[in-house]
């Protein structure tokens, strides 16, 4: 059994894995990892592709298209190894990607998962959109990255170049402990796609874990690949999601008020889509709220399986206000001090 397994989840994503598959190769230390593509039921020809261009990786091949959440996790469960790396299929490595994130792991049996460093593929002096250098939420559950607040993405000027412990590992290229993905259930289904890597590790925060980020190791994301970024389907996962995210892992006494002002918060924004002629936006804020509603007794299930504490490294403002109030455009210029220490 080797150390690593890097697992590529692929739907519909023949050109990427013709584009960035043999990188991964000829990146990664055979002695040290395996690599896996696991196919959620693509309709593109992804496993004729596979079969003929790349016999000699293994392939999973899921009877349905689950998502993100449940196709990583069907496919995780025939995977051995001590460590997954959840790799998205549009992403290029670079030499001794795995190395340094296996190292800090190593030094530190507390650390849960952990990402590299997400740069641009278009613009590789710039951070990418999901993940940049390392994941956080505000107290009402906004994420942000170091480098990257809403849709403002910093140059990299090795500003963010230190091992830091964050809130959240983006599931783009996430390294987990198998051990701890497996006997905690993996990703949350119910996600199906959007914010399940934040459940993840809010949910191993609670459980008293921590998560990283490992500059030393940079990757390059394109970003978007199974949704186009304007997309009333992301939008409805999004909000839907975060909702979902607020109600399993907050704290007793913050969970009512928190969520109560989120939704406020959201009708603010479904506002504004509709004012900018997205209706389909609109309509699919109104819809999430809904289908929050309608999962609640699930997620009180959920919610009682699990402590709850305050955890660390949660903003303890409201990044929405002090980004587009108070013109704070990188998260340097953010407090630390607000940042919680659990």
């Amino acid at each position: 059994m080797k150390r690593v397994a890097v697992v590529i989840l692929n739907y519909n994503g023949k050109d990427f894995l013709e584009r960035f598959l043999p990188n991964v190769i000829e990146n990664t230390d055979a002695a040290l990892a395996d690599i896996v593509v696991a196919d959620n039921a693509s309709t593109d020809g992804s496993v004729d592709f596979m079969r003929e261009r790349f016999p000699d990786i293994r392939l999973i091949v899921n009877d349905f298209n689950g998502g993100f959440a449940t196709g990583y996790n069907i496919a995780l469960r025939q995977v051995e190894a001590e460590y997954f790396v959840l790799l998205n299929s549009d992403i290029e490595v670079t030499p001794h990607w795995i190395e340094p994130v296996i190292e800090l792991m190593d030094s530190d049996q507390d650390i849960a998962a952990c990402q590299p460093k997400i740069l641009s593929y278009y613009d590789k002096e710039a951070f990418e959109y999901a993940g940049a250098a390392g994941g956080f939420i505000d107290r009402y559950g906004y994420p942000f990255c170091r480098g990257r607040l809403f849709q403002h993405l910093e140059k990299d000027h090795g500003q963010y170049d230190d091992n830091r412990e964050v809130f959240w590992a983006t599931g783009a290229c996430m390294f987990v402990r198998s051990e701890l993905y497996l006997q905690k259930g993996g990703l949350d289904d119910s996600f199906f796609a959007h914010m399940e890597e934040i459940d993840f590790c809010w949910r191993m925060k609670n459980l008293g874990f921590k998560i990283f980020c490992c500059p030393q190791s940079k990757v390059y994301h394109i970003g978007g690949g199974t949704l186009p970024k304007s997309s009333a389907r992301k939008t409805f996962l999004n909000f839907r999601n975060n909702l979902s995210l607020l109600y399993k892992n907050l704290p007793d006494g913050r969970v009512f008020w928190t969520i109560a002002y989120r939704i406020l918060l959201d009708w603010v924004a479904a506002v504004k889509f509709l004012c900018g002629g997205g209706f389909g936006d609109f309509w699919a804020v109104i819809r999430a709220h809904f289908a929050f509603y309608g999962r609640l007794s699930k997620l009180r299930k959920a919610r009682r399986q699990l402590p709850h504490s305050m955890v660390s490294q949660m903003y303890q403002r409201n990044i929405v206000f002090e980004n587009f109030m108070r013109g704070k455009k990188c998260f340097s210029e953010l407090d630390p001090k607000q940042f919680s220490q659990g």
